[in-house]
């Protein structure tokens, strides 16, 4: 097999990156025999090849993966973790902005019957 190009995985359908990835894993277990028995360079370089290859289809599936987790929990209310933006812990813990400056109902009955108070100021 030749070098497996990411663009042209993304455009095949999971079961067929599935069916190209159990080729390949076939073909590199014949390579493993290969070196063990003694084979030619050539097979021995293709090992590196192959294995890549197997990298590559594994990423563009679990991209797909997530791709479509992504639209299927679209809008709901909880995500899977892996779904959720990473951020910071720090930032992830903080309050939000609504709820920084929300007050007690005794803070905003203060504020009503204590406004700030206005000064004319003359000169």
């Amino acid at each position: 097999m030749v070098r497996v190009k990411a663009y042209e995985l993304r455009s095949k359908t999971s079961k067929e990156l599935l069916k190209e990835l159990d080729e390949m894993k076939a073909e590199l277990a014949q390579l493993r025999v290969a070196k063990v028995s003694g084979g030619a360079a050539s097979k021995l370089a293709k090992i590196k090849v192959v294995r890549k290859s197997i990298a590559r289809i594994l990423t563009v599936y679990n991209q797909k993966q997530k791709a479509e987790a992504r639209k299927q929990y679209k809008g709901k209310k909880y995500q899977p973790l892996d779904l959720r933006p990473k951020k910071t812990r720090a930032i992830r813990r903080a309050l939000k902005t609504e709820q920084k400056f929300m007050k007690t109902p005794k803070q905003k009955t203060k504020a009503s019957n204590f406004p700030m108070r206005r000064f004319a100021v003359t000169m």
